[in-house]
């Protein structure tokens, strides 16, 4: 976790993400990287000289019409003495039931995203961070350029006018094996994705496409990471 916990510090620091007096909400999928971002952030009040306060949000999709058990989470949150809420939602329903979407992430993402603002505003936080990492920001910046042929990708800091908020990404110096390895030596607890499409995206076939390019080309996913920081591909 110490590893973990230099990256996000650097991050922060590099990026100004975080200041004093911020309330930070973080959404909390229940899956390995933003539980390792809700223990980082957790942990880091403790040293890094930045006096902010951290709240852990879970948005229930309630695929199927079924209630995730997030109790491993609020264990957690009891641990590190931090607010944390499960808000049961409707969007499993309304993506998968009503809409039927061809498309299901991009509507179930958007639909997360305006909710979770909207808590963070309830709750009186100007952040919200979110865990992607390093490996996300070239996934998606390959998907961007195959699926839509744009030179993009999501932003360390983005400003939400309309919300008057602030999304933060601390772990986009980690690499996913690094969380991995954080999940594992920590006993951090993680909750499966019940979601019916659930390693069948788009996203998916990416990061499979990359692992492929690495046995050929080692290497190729750090360099695209390192192109995307020289070239400061969206604000990096």
């Amino acid at each position: 976790m110490q590893q973990i916990l230099g990256m996000m510090r650097k991050a922060i620091t590099d990026y100004q993400m975080i200041s004093d007096g911020d309330r930070v909400l973080v959404g909390i999928s229940g899956g390995k990287d933003s539980v390792v971002l809700f223990a980082g952030l957790c942990r880091l009040r403790q040293f890094i000289g930045i006096d902010y306060q951290v709240i852990g949000v879970t948005l229930d999709p309630g695929f199927e019409g079924v209630n995730t058990d997030y109790s491993p989470i609020v264990r957690l949150a009891e641990e590190y003495e931090a607010e944390y809420q499960v808000r049961r939602t409707d969007i499993g329903h309304v993506v998968f039931q009503v809409r039927q979407e061809e498309n299901p992430c991009s509507l179930c993402a958007r639909m997360r995203r305006g909710a979770l603002h909207d808590v963070a505003k309830e709750l009186g936080c100007n952040k919200v961070a979110l865990g992607h990492h390093g490996d996300d920001a070239v996934e998606t910046f390959v998907m961007n350029l195959f699926n839509e042929g744009r030179i993009g990708c999501f932003s360390p800091v983005t400003y939400m006018s309309r919300k008057d908020l602030y999304v933060i990404r601390p772990l986009i110096y980690a690499r996913e094996r690094d969380v991995l390895h954080a999940v594992r030596t920590n006993d951090l607890p993680v909750v499966k994705s019940v979601c019916p499409v659930d390693e069948k995206t788009n996203r998916q076939w990416t990061k499979e496409w990359l692992l492929e390019m690495e046995k050929t080309h080692p290497g190729i996913t750090m360099r695209l990471y390192g192109a995307m920081q020289r070239g400061h591909v969206s604000g990096w």
